[in-house]
């Protein structure tokens, strides 16, 4: 099945215009999805682009997500908290449900995937959820900071060098992502769970999975992305997740548009 996409903006919790990409099968979709790129990542991020092309190339409509401050979006990134990024998939769903669709199947990677487990609540369509190489607990994402964390505590900020770009964070930041209850979203989680994760991630390490999936309730599901590395840097990779998606999603998410092809 072919495909075409879309810019769509759209409003954001903190008032300013968000900019996201929603691919679109040829035909009807069978389902919309909302997809959380990874941190500091953008909707054009090499593994977002391409499992998202895949998701619709099967038949899924898929809206990816710039985050405050990134990518196309508006606003500072030094503005965003781990809950401005949940608000803000909370407003791309309301933005699918008036417009399109509303989201039947939420997925996330890295820190995006702790992002759509926190959202899911709030999203009443949600059927399935998706998580690829994602940590257990959002405040994970603080190792990358290295020696940054206490000069941010002490200061109140600090320039960070994340994936070749310099990043104001905010004690904000730290003092949000600390208080997360992620733990028990995970066991208040009524979807179907799928847990994507590679065995070799050296980013957010694979036993991950294990405490999302140990805290999670059924239906959940794993899948070890063998070999692949945590940004799926390779097209393989990025295909082979998109594939594993649609057709895990197959089973829980269609029904909130009609049916398209089997």
């Amino acid at each position: 099945m072919s495909r075409r996409s879309s810019k769509i903006e759209f409003v954001g919790s903190q008032g300013v215009p968000l900019v996201a990409r929603l691919d679109l099968p040829e035909g009807t979709p069978w389902a919309y999805a909302v997809f959380a790129p990874c941190f500091t990542c953008g909707k054009d991020w090499l593994a977002a682009a391409r499992i998202c092309r895949g998701l619709a190339e099967r038949g899924i409509a898929v809206l990816s997500v710039d985050f405050t401050g990134i990518g196309e979006s508006g606003g500072d990134f030094a503005d965003s908290t781990f809950s401005s990024d949940v608000d803000d998939l909370v407003r791309a769903a309301d933005h699918l449900r008036e417009n399109f669709a509303a989201p039947s199947l939420l997925i996330g990677h890295s820190l995006g995937g702790a992002a759509v487990l926190a959202a899911a609540h709030r999203i009443p369509e949600t059927a399935a959820v998706a998580t690829i190489g994602a940590p257990a607990e959002p405040e994970h994402v603080v190792h990358t900071f290295g020696g940054r964390r206490e000069e941010i505590e002490r200061n109140g900020e600090a320039e960070v060098s994340l994936g070749g770009r310099v990043l104001h964070i905010r004690r904000e930041f730290l003092d949000d992502i600390s208080a997360q209850p992620q733990a028990e979203r995970i066991r208040r989680l009524r979807h179907a769970l799928l847990v994507l994760h590679s065995p070799s991630d050296e980013t957010v390490g694979v036993e991950n999975a294990q405490r999302i999936l140990d805290a999670a309730g059924h239906p959940k599901s794993f899948v070890a992305i063998d070999g692949a590395d945590h940004l799926l840097t390779d097209r393989a990779d990025a295909r082979y997740v998109a594939t594993l998606l649609a057709a895990w999603a197959g089973r829980y998410a269609r029904g909130s548009v009609p049916a398209g092809p089997a």
